[in-house]
């Protein structure tokens, strides 16, 4: 770990840690004065006299002329409202030009093959700044410096084990008593603020285990606190990412702990049992086997109605649905909960019956609008289809109409796609909906001779055309339209949204020929299970990040895959729920073994065989990208945009393309925008700063008119959201830059950037 201090900072010339500030002297200052002092302390000691640094530490605690609320950046997106709004106007159209790193943060834990990601918006509580690693690791950071306080590793805790990835915090104080609740792999910490250690009277020993309390035993199912809950006095309601391919996933019920105790106060089951609303919904008994339904992106939260809004993901599995037949509530839904109770108020459906994996990206925006000439308080939900809905808060009500539209039926055995899907009227769409011969890329005539073939031999485009063993294009792709990064609401009633413009294709592939035995072999189990990721060729997808297993004995030892199975490792799940001879099964046909005659099924308490897997009888080829062959989008450009979306009328305010390709642009080539990951922030100061884009910039645009104004490079790509912020009447911007996506190199730098002092 290092850190780099620009702009004029001497950072530990003594050498001294920041705590060892003599006590006397911080007694009689608040947390904000007390803190700077400190730094005062262990910067400018000797020769500066202790009572000069608390006089200097005092004055420069007061000295900025923001309000603290407006100082920090209290929570995961920046309020609980998800605005991803600042206050702060120190940094404008007219100086941002002048914008320079302040510091840089090496955090560590960088994967040398590119595989690690940061996807954290951190936290900025009084000029202490609180994120998370490449490698899982929870620090805080003095935010005008970089400077490393303290760092938690939760590979630490015995028991505990680290996964997946961390998109934020949670930050809850009651005097002394500060936490910072931090999810990761299936745990969720509290940590002291102050000291970075846990807090031993919260659930055991300062850690709860999620997988717990869900109804059902899921145990060997994957289940990852990747993106933070959101506080409602004492509790603190939870989310969770799940598996969502034709493996056995878990429920994902929704969450409140109280946020002291770790206790589990209330659950909202999304896929309801019986007697519940929604139940008929679904087959009978579906909750006994479906997983997903489960907020993997976070919550908006009206504190003062109590009302917290929930965005649900799809069911499993996420492109056949034979077995829920049915509309599927909660999967696909904005739910409206009373806070204190987790009882539903109202939902909206956006999707019924998912085939598609269009589960909400993002956490809806709390909005205040002008309509029909009346201040409505709005919730607003981007989706990755590239739309916008908008509610009243209240009741639900939609204030632009919404329509059901026919779409087509599905011609997958055992599938029954529901005939028709809602989309609003107004705003008009933020990407574009249909993929016709016209929208064939023209970047190149080689590029459009060969996406044209393909284009000639899979099914039409349609929206919400479903799967099949031909080809259906998905587009937008799979990660939008809107991802999560979110969008980002002015007071104004102005929303501002990054979209991806990208076509996917997705093909669908019987998990076994006709009269076959469900699940016989390791390859009938490979390709059900691992296929979606790694590809029924095992060729991986370097798009993706997933690596190729065709020389995976050259690599691997067999008990190496055995462990990988049972416990995964990064953002690949635990298979726990397969049997030892299912493991053994897929293990040998990665490796080459000639494999043995054996029942694969596990014993009759195993969670595992054809009971599960052998109900899903199609997977699908991979998560493929429909590139040209010199990696270019299929689709001609833009390929990514950042758009202005005015929700008191419902029209576009602008729309540019946001990032570019260097050798295109070098050619000639106009700004084609590039795919794009991490959302938008606005300011009151008139500008909207976004990194997302493949070309590792980080970028400012005029909140007005959409002009781009400024942009700095970065030593990779900041696929996360920014947060903006002031120390001692200083505004910073500073982002996560963790690479690591759409074959981008990895990194682990933390970036602040400030005008000049």
């Amino acid at each position: 770990m290092r850190c780099h201090v620009g702009s004029g900072w001497v950072v530990g010339r003594s050498g001294r840690k920041i705590d060892q500030f003599p006590l006397s002297l911080a007694a009689g200052l608040d947390p904000v004065a007390s803190r700077v002092a400190s730094i005062f302390w262990a910067n400018y000691r000797p020769p500066m006299p202790p009572i000069r640094c608390l006089f200097a530490a005092a004055a420069l605690a007061f000295a900025g002329p923001a309000s603290a609320a407006d100082q920090n950046w209290n929570a995961y997106l920046g309020d609980k409202a998800s605005s991803q709004y600042s206050t702060l106007k120190q940094i404008t159209p007219q100086n941002v030009t002048q914008l320079q790193v302040a510091w840089t943060y090496e955090a560590g834990g960088t994967d040398p093959r590119n595989r690690s990601q940061i996807q954290c918006n951190p936290l900025v509580i009084d000029g202490i700044l609180s994120g998370t690693s490449p490698a899982l690791e929870l620090f805080a950071l003095d935010a005008a410096t970089g400077q490393e306080l303290w760092r938690f590793d939760p590979a630490s805790v015995p028991g505990v084990t680290k996964s997946g990835v961390n998109r934020g915090l949670v930050y809850w104080a009651d005097g002394d008593d500060r936490r910072i609740l931090f999810g990761n792999d299936h745990f969720l910490h509290a940590i002291d603020a102050q000291t970075g250690k846990r807090i031993p009277s919260f659930g055991k020993g300062g850690s709860i285990d999620l997988k717990e309390g869900l109804i059902r035993d899921v145990d060997r199912l994957a289940l990852q606190a990747n993106t933070p809950g959101v506080l409602y006095h004492d509790l603190l309601i939870v989310g969770m990412r799940l598996g969502e391919g034709p493996a056995p996933a878990a429920p994902g019920h929704i969450r409140a702990y109280n946020v002291r105790t770790g206790k589990l106060v209330w659950r909202f089951n999304t896929i309801p049992q019986p007697g519940e609303f929604g139940y008929e919904t679904w087959p009978p008994n579906a909750y006994q086997y479906v997983g997903g339904v489960n907020v993997w992106t976070g919550f908006a939260l009206d504190e003062k109605r109590g009302l917290l809004f929930c965005p649900t993901g799809s069911a499993t599995f996420d492109f056949w649905g034979g077995n829920r037949i049915g509309q599927d509530l909660f999967a696909n839904c904005l739910i409206a909960l009373d806070a204190n109770t987790g009882k539903r108020v109202w939902h909206f459906q956006f999707v019924h019956h998912d085939l598609w994996d269009r589960d909400l990206p993002a956490p809806p925006n709390l909005i205040t609008v002008r309509h029909n000439g009346k201040l409505v308080d709005a919730v607003a939900q981007v989706t990755k289809s590239g739309h916008v809905f908008v509610f009243n808060r209240e009741t639900g009500e939609p204030l632009f109409p919404i329509e059901e539209t026919a779409v087509p039926s599905s011609d997958l055995q055992g599938e029954a796609a529901w005939p028709t899907q809602p989309l609003p009227t107004k705003p008009a769409p933020f990407a574009r909906q249909l993929f016709t011969y016209n929208e064939i890329t023209d970047i190149s005539p080689e590029s459009h001779r060969q996406v044209l073939e393909t284009f000639s031999h899979i099914k039409p485009h349609v929206p919400f055309m479903p799967p099949s063993e031909q080809g259906t294009i998905i587009f937008p792709g799979f990660d939008g339209g809107a991802e999560w990064g979110g969008a980002a609401a002015d007071p104004d009633g102005v929303l501002y949204v990054n979209a991806n413009e990208m076509a996917w294709i997705l093909t669908m592939v019987p998990t076994r020929q006709k009269g076959e035995a469900p699940l016989a072999t390791g390859d009938a189990i490979f390709t059900q299970i691992c296929a979606a990721c790694h590809g029924v060729d095992r060729m991986g997808n370097k798009a993706q990040n997933v690596p190729s297993l065709v020389d995976v004995a050259k690599r691997l030892k067999k008990s190496d895959v055995l462990a990988l199975l049972q416990t995964g490792k990064g953002v690949m799940p635990s298979f726990a729920f397969l049997s030892d001879a299912q493991r053994e099964a897929v293990a040998g046909y990665l490796l080459g073994e000639t494999p043995a005659p054996s029942n694969t099924r596990g014993g009759k308490d195993e969670l595992v065989g054809e009971d599960v897997l052998g109900m899903i009888p199609y997977t699908m080829t991979g998560y493929n990208r429909w590139l040209d062959t010199n990696g270019y989008p299929a689709v001609k450009p833009p390929w990514g945009t950042l758009n202005a979306i005015n929700l008191n009328t419902g029209e576009f305010k602008w729309r540019v393309p946001l990032g570019e390709w260097p050798e295109l642009t070098a050619k000639g080539v106009p700004k084609t925008g590039t795919e794009n990951y991490g959302g938008p922030i606005v300011t009151a100061g008139g500008l909207v700063f976004i990194g997302a884009s493949r070309d590792e910039h980080i970028r400012a645009f005029d909140r007005e008119t959409g002009e781009e104004l400024w942009k700095a490079p970065l030593p990779a790509a900041g696929y996360a959201t920014p947060a903006t912020y002031s120390v001692n009447g200083r505004q910073y911007v500073v982002i996560a830059c963790g690479g690591g996506k759409i074959g981008t190199k990895s990194g682990d730098a933390y970036v602040a950037f400030a005008l000049p002092k």
